[in-house]
């Protein structure tokens, strides 16, 4: 299996705009406290009013696109020369005709340009390093959603399966496109699937569509399967389409097909050998095995776990937010955390699930962990570019200690017990219940009712969700598949807590 490439995560659709050019540094900051990599996609487009007063999106004026062209530029530049593999691109919608694209440059020397088609948008770039990747293609064609009949292999070597937007991959599965209302709802004909079935050969990657801050959890990451963390190993990578997506959480994934890693080209046998390597944020459920489009075989990752004696090796999440219902308190929007976790084992790994600027690690060791958080509630819809009304801000815990312990949380200054048996068992939710009593007797000067939900509906909470040991969380093993006539086989992966990845397909050189 292809171990020697490192896995690399990235949000390849961080949009910053005109308006927020001066945050780009926060930007920034956040981005490296995520990230491994950074493709920034400046966005050059506004809302304009039509003399009718009717509102449409529109390219800024010029003069403005080009000054923060250049200042991004800079930017890059510098954090480039600090070490730092970063890369800057922009979006193009150019007539709508062809489907949005982030176009993503290898160096910092190139102009940024807005022809109608993409035809067009290729000639100019063709013979630069540079890359369109598609978006939110599942929407109706003609309308910003994929344009199948004018694709490029060779410009677009990846696509954007998931994102805020939802789901591309078809027009049946779970992850639907629904948030954004008012560019739906989806179609098969311009899906990820529908590429495929036209012999298309290109990957599979999850990425945000951020709009107020990179590198949200919540709405899909990037995985580059990269010799190194240079600019040079990242973007062969990428144009081998060494790359897969994830929906949320972190998902390892390494395949290979006969010694053909994920985005490749091999001969295709009647006992193809497909490796899988997977380690989940969590409890693995499924693997699906999937060869032209169709699910071949699932592998079952459910299984009767023994309770664990002596030591034991476990990962669980740990996430806080909730809190006061925006409507009845408008001026409540966020709150600031501070926590520390202990145990007397070790802390192996730590992955931040993160979907808002404001975090910070201020210590970690083997045996201690201590943050602050900030988390939001917010009124707006997510209807156009808005964050969720509601984001949980965490930490995804790997630890290897004795089965009997109990981990030691302090947050706030108040001590809480988390039991390892009690975690392998279930979720543990815990309730900031006087503090919002307090909140509404000093702002409604109430404190009774016949039920709780007065309260508990503007109370912080914090949740320790259930554990998962490592026997469920990883999967390794082979599958043997007939894959004679077959054109691409790939994988998708589904954690027991929904979150999934996608891998790119590895696909059959003769067809």
């Amino acid at each position: 299996m292809e171990n020697k490439y490192k896995i690399l995560w990235t949000d390849m659709h961080s949009n910053i705009h005109h308006e927020g050019m001066s945050e780009l540094p926060k930007w920034y900051a956040h981005a490296k406290s995520m990230l491994d990599f950074w493709p920034i996609a400046y966005y050059p487009y506004y809302m304009r009013k039509l003399p009718s007063g009717m509102g449409v999106e529109d390219i800024h004026d010029l003069d403005k696109v080009k000054a923060d062209w250049e200042e991004l530029r800079s930017f890059v530049n510098k954090a480039n020369a600090e070490g730092w593999p970063m890369f800057m691109g922009y979006e193009w919608q150019g007539s709508g005709l062809d489907g949005d694209h982030n176009v993503f440059f290898k160096n910092n020397e190139n102009e940024i340009a807005f022809p109608l088609r993409y035809q067009e948008l290729y000639e100019l770039y063709k013979d630069k390093d540079a890359i369109a990747i598609p978006h939110h293609l599942a929407y109706q064609s003609g309308s910003r959603g994929k344009n199948w009949d004018t694709h490029i292999e060779a410009f677009s070597p990846f696509a954007e399966v998931y994102s805020s937007h939802g789901s591309s991959e078809n027009d049946y599965g779970s992850i639907p496109m629904n948030r954004h209302v008012h560019m739906g709802p989806r179609v098969g004909a311009n899906s990820v699937e529908s590429g495929y079935k036209r012999g298309y050969h290109f990957g599979l990657i999850a990425s945000g569509d951020n709009h107020s801050v990179p590198a949200v959890s919540e709405f899909g990451s990037m995985a580059v399967l990269a010799e190194n963390r240079t600019k040079d190993a990242i973007w062969e990578a990428m144009q081998k389409r060494h790359v897969y997506g994830v929906s949320n959480e972190r998902i390892k994934l390494r395949m290979d097909l006969d010694g053909a890693m994920m985005g490749d080209c091999t001969s295709f046998k009647e006992a193809s050998e497909l490796n899988l390597n997977i380690e989940g944020s969590n409890a693995l459920d499924r693997i699906e095995v999937i060869v032209d489009n169709d699910v071949a075989d699932i592998i079952n990752c459910n299984h009767r776990s023994s309770k664990p004696e002596g030591k034991v090796h476990f990962k669980f999440k740990l996430e806080f937010g909730w809190g006061p219902d925006r409507r009845v308190f408008p001026d409540i929007a966020s709150r600031k955390w501070h926590g520390c976790l202990h145990t007397e084992g070790s802390i192996l790994s730590v992955e931040n699930v993160w979907n808002t600027m404001g975090q910070a690690i201020l210590h970690q060791d083997e045996n201690d962990f201590e943050f602050e958080l900030t988390t939001y509630k917010t009124t707006q819809t997510g209807k156009w570019m808005g964050s969720a009304a509601i984001t949980t801000e965490g930490f995804i815990f790997e630890i290897e200690t004795a089965a009997d312990e109990v981990l030691k949380l302090n947050v706030d200054g108040i001590d809480y017990e988390l039991p390892v048996q009690s975690l392998l068992n279930d979720s543990m939710l815990f309730s900031l219940d006087e503090e919002a009593k307090r909140l509404i007797y000093d702002t409604y000067q109430e404190e009774s009712f016949y039920r709780n939900d007065t309260w508990w509906h503007n109370t912080y909470k914090f949740k320790a969700n259930k554990a998962a040991v490592k026997a469920d969380f990883m999967y390794q093993g082979t599958t043997v598949l007939d894959l004679s006539a077959a054109h691409h086989v790939r994988v998708r992966v589904h954690q027991k807590n929904g979150c999934m990845a996608w891998s790119s397909p590895i696909f059959n050189k003769e067809s």
